[in-house]
Parts: structure tokens; C-alpha cells; sequence
């Protein structure tokens, strides 16, 4: 199914878009019936043509990126161009303002000379590749184990609530917030956590952060920051990296009780033996 792309819309899971409406309409509720990821914010793998996203939408890598796409093509074998599907896609996007066009991702094909297809293909297997228009801020909410359990729905609610938002996809009015669900992110302890693509300043001034160990205090704070262009402090808001300082529970910021027991200490025993020492006794 991946790449199932076509001009006007139609597609092989367009009956999935079909089913969720039915099913919804049955009572169920909104994410019991979804049938796609909530970690992109492309919910199908299909494209419809508007005014701003078609295949003449124009569309060209600047002179300045093209060196860098030439930079990148020099990694790689002279047939095997297709290499650098990932990092042309991504350069694309990054300077399209956050988005994949129909023709930047045909102009990403013409330069590795690969059908478009397989350009498509990877642009719609990869969540982060987004073939929607973006606000300059993209705000994603990790939605895995660790960060539900240490608050994210509330954190993505808060979110929502401030910015006019009803759910995952969406972007505020302005232009300014796009909200979507990550996958884990990899910063399990420092749970629950956002990260924030800042699409403002171009290909060069392009930033990827985490926020870290937040409340939805935090998260809005963050916004606001972001809003007023100010730069919030990357990385764990309560701690400087992942040491047992405290951890956030029931959105507060709760400090470890001064005595407890962590890998900061001596641990506790039964220690393991001292093989050396044993083996040296039993030749005496």
C-alpha cells in the first residue's frame, strides 16, 4: 500500500477512510475506529491535488541546496543514486517549510533519475515525511508507554485546549502550531517529552529539540516561548539531564525524597562472590 499515491484522490485505501466514517457513525468511538497512525500527520497514504500541493506546484532546490544535494549523491555509487532518497526527501522538506509537495517529491525523483514511485513510496512509509502543509512550529507528543503512563494524553490535551485544537493533524489558525503523535523518541526516562521541528529559519537555521521531564504547564510555557521568538530551554525542564533528581507525576514535578536509594549510591547487597579471591583460597 505504501506509495498508493494518485492525482484527484482516488486510492486502494480510500475504503479505509470509508470504514472509519462508518463505523463512527455505528457509535464507536473516534480511536477505536481509526485505521491509521496517529504518529504522522498524513493519516492515509493518498494525495489529492489543491491549489498548493499538485505537480505543478513549483518547486527546485536553490542553488545553495543543490550543493548540498550534490554533496550527498558524491556518497554514493554512480548507480546506485537512489541511495539518497532519505536525505534529498528530507532537504526537500525542510525547505518547502516542513511539507513534501507532489512535485517536490517528482523533482527529488528527476535528480536521482528513479521513477516517482519509488520516491513516493518512501515518503509515505516514513512518518517523519509530511505531505501536508505544516505550521512553522511542528509540536509532536511522544505517544508511547513510558510517556502515556507519565502523562502525555494530559500534556497533549493542554496543548490542544490552548491552541484551538481538537485532536492530532491539525494546525492553528495562524499558521504558526502543527500538533501530531511521535513514536518513542528515545528519552524513556526523561518521560513524558515533546519535540519541536522549527521550520522558521530555513535549511540552515532548521532545529529538531526535545523538551523533557514536562507538565502541560511546561508544554504551553514551551508554546508561548515559541510564539513570542524567544528559544526555551532544551532538554529537561526540571533536572540537567536524566540524573535521580525527581520525576513528573500527576503532572507535577515530584523531587526524589532526600535519602532514597538510587545508582547513585552504594547499592545494597548480596554482592556478587569474588571469584579470584575464592579460587586463590582453594589452592592454599
Amino acid at each position: 500500500a505504501a506509495g498508493a499515491l494518485t492525482k484527484g484522490g482516488s486510492s486502494a485505501l480510500a475504503p479505509l477512510e470509508g470504514g472509519q466514517k462508518y463505523a463512527q457513525a455505528l457509535g464507536a468511538s473516534k480511536a477505536w475506529s481509526r485505521g491509521y497512525a496517529t504518529n504522522s500527520h498524513d493519516h492515509f497514504n493518498i494525495h489529492r491535488d489543491s491549489p498548493e500541493n499538485n505537480d505543478t506546484t513549483p518547486f527546485d532546490f536553490t542553488p545553495e541546496n543543490m550543493k548540498i544535494v550534490k554533496e550527498v549523491l558524491a556518497r554514493y555509487p554512480e548507480n546506485y543514486k537512489r541511495s539518497g532518497v532519505i536525505p534529498l526527501l528530507t532537504l526537500a522538506q525542510t525547505q518547502n517549510k516542513g511539507f513534501l509537495t507532489l512535485s517536490a517529491m517528482n523533482r527529488v525523483a528527476e535528480v536521482l533519475e528513479t521513477p516517482a514511485i519509488r520516491v513516493y513510496e518512501v515518503a509515505t512509509f516514513y512518518t517523519m515525511f509530511n505531505r501536508s502543509k505544516m505550521g512553522k512550529y511542528h509540536l509532536m507528543v511522544c505517544g508511547t508507554t513510558p510517556c502515556m503512563v507519565r502523562g502525555a494524553p494530559k500534556v497533549k490535551q493542554a496543548l490542544c485546549d490552548h491552541l484551538g485544537l481538537s485532536d492530532y493533524g491539525e494546525s492553528t489558525a495562524d499558521g504558526l502550531f502543527t500538533l501530531s503523535e511521535m513514536e518513542c523518541m528515545g528519552c524513556c526516562v526523561n518521560a513524558p517529552m515533546i519535540a519541536v521541528a522549527d521550520y522558521t529559519k530555513g535549511v540552515e537555521g532548521f532545529t529538531y529539540n526535545y523538551y523533557e521531564d514536562i507538565t502541560t504547564k511546561d508544554a504551553v510555557n514551551i508554546t508561548e516561548q515559541l510564539r513570542r521568538g524567544e528559544t526555551p530551554k532544551v532538554g529537561s525542564q526540571h533536572r540537567s539531564k536524566c540524573e535521580p533528581a525527581g520525576v513528573v507525576y500527576e503532572d507535577k514535578w515530584v523531587p526524589t525524597p532526600e535519602g532514597t536509594e538510587t545508582l547513585m549510591g552504594t547499592p545494597r547487597g548480596p554482592y556478587c562472590r569474588e571469584l579470584k579471591k575464592e579460587a586463590a583460597e582453594q589452592k592454599q
